[in-house]
This record gives C-alpha cells, structure tokens and sequence, in this order.
C-alpha cells in the first residue's frame, strides 16, 4: 500500500518506518535535554551542547532533527496539545470575548517560558517550510475557531484576522521577554487589546 501523498510533488511517499528501540531513547533524550537547555538558555541554546548533554554526537542530533525548528517543534508538542486542549475548554464560555483573549494570554504564558520562542514563532507564520508551522498551523486554526466564535456574538470586531491576532500575542511575548523587570507587562498589553478587539 502507498504512503501518504507528499504536497510538493503529488507523487507517494513511502510509509514511515517506527523508529528502533535505540532510536527513540536517542530521540527522547534528545528532546529532553533540549526542553532544558531552551529553558535555561533560550531558543538559541547551543545544539553541539545539547548533543553532548544527551550524551550523543551532534551528527546523531542532525538525524533525528535536521535542524533547530525540527528540534523546537518536538520539544514543544506537549505546550501546543495544552494550547490545544484549553481552546476547546473555552469553545463553550459564556463570553466568547473574554475566552479569545485568555487562550491568548495562555500562548504568552507559553513563549515566555522559552527566550527566543516569540521571535522565532513571528517567523514561523510567515515561513510554510519551518517545522515550526506544524506548531502554528493547529494554533491558528484553534485560535480561529475562539475569533469566529467572538465575532459571531458581535463582541469582536469582524476586520479582526487570527493571523494578525497571533502576530500581536507573540509581539506582545516578544516584549514581555526584552522587559523582564515589568512582570505586569504581557497583561496590560492583553488588556489593551481586549479593548481594541471590541
């Protein structure tokens, strides 16, 4: 039987084949010592350090991601299925408004964790060959659903994009993380925008 159709060529790919044992204990240890070091140091973290902590070579690291957005995107699948899960917690509130601009305020949350992850996710929109965009594909539909939802009951203006709306929430991540020093900061700002989506 053929495997799934790849988009660029229209042509079957040959199915994936699981991974050995050996590999996915490379694999995980790979992603969990990134989620470490991506704490710890930002999205910017060294990948040569992030081999040599798992204990593995960078050319094993380049195998099983072959480069730094594949790595981002597996270290942060856990966050998106959160992200994920929470909009649809906040489908059926009662205030569509208020519940857009929480799971916003919930994916601020998520890229300050990380220095870097704002910038590089602002990219990712903008960038259909990042493996980032396998993480800001199913947000963008999530959040769209959350817009639809809030325009439909005339709390949200109906020229308000979910692209612009995510472009503005990793903005606002974006400065939250140059102004540590201001923790109230990301939340005037989703305050500001509450305001501006009505």
């Amino acid at each position: 039987m053929a495997g799934p159709i790849s988009m660029e060529t229209g042509t079957a790919r040959p199915p994936e084949r699981p991974m050995r044992a050996d590999a996915r204990r490379n694999h995980e240890r790979l992603v969990g010592v990134a989620r470490t070091a991506f704490a710890e140091h930002g999205t910017d973290a060294s990948l040569e350090d992030i081999a040599r902590r798992a204990g593995l070579g960078i050319g094993t690291l380049y195998r099983h991601f072959p480069n730094r957005h594949a790595l981002m995107n597996a270290v942060f699948q856990d966050a998106l299925c959160s992200l994920l899960d929470r909009s649809r917690e906040l489908a059926g509130a009662e205030a569509p408004c208020r519940a857009l601009v929480d799971w916003l305020g919930a994916i601020v949350t998520h890229a300050g964790e990380y220095r870097g992850l704002a910038r590089a996710l602002m990219s990712a929109s903008q960038d259909e060959t990042s493996a980032l965009t396998q993480c800001h594909l199913p947000l963008r539909e999530a959040g769209a659903g959350l817009l639809r939802r809030a325009q439909e009951s005339g709390s949200v203006r109906a020229d308000v994009s979910i692209d612009d709306l995510l472009q503005l929430t990793n903005a606002i991540a974006l400065a939250a993380e140059q102004s540590p020093d201001d923790p109230e900061l990301a939340e005037r700002l989703l305050r500001l925008t509450l305001r501006g989506l009505k």
